[in-house]
């Protein structure tokens, strides 16, 4: 069976909120500290390179925060533009 558009085997990554990026960190860093010391060294980089890539992505959304409510009058592009304004009704529309 095919997989449609969206569906959760269209291997594409998890988008995860703030609370749930902090949660993931604390729980990779308990993870961290309860490995074994016969735990394989490839696991432990990776459970560590993940856990610095959640640091910069919280560092990152932090700055950008801090950045937009120093200053508010700076919007996103989408909300700078202006509407058009509405087509004409042709024969086809009416």
């Amino acid at each position: 069976m095919r997989a449609f558009h969206g569906q959760m085997s269209d291997n594409q990554p998890i988008r995860r909120n703030q609370a749930e990026k902090e949660k993931q960190l604390r729980d990779l860093k308990e993870t961290l500290a309860s490995m074994k010391s016969h735990t394989s060294p490839a696991l432990k980089e990776s459970v560590q390179r993940r856990i610095k890539e959640l640091e910069t992505e919280l560092r990152a959304a932090a700055r950008d925060k801090a950045t937009r409510a120093a200053n508010p009058s700076a919007q996103p592009q989408d909300q700078q533009r202006q509407r058009r304004a509405p087509r004409r009704n042709t024969i086809r529309s009416m």
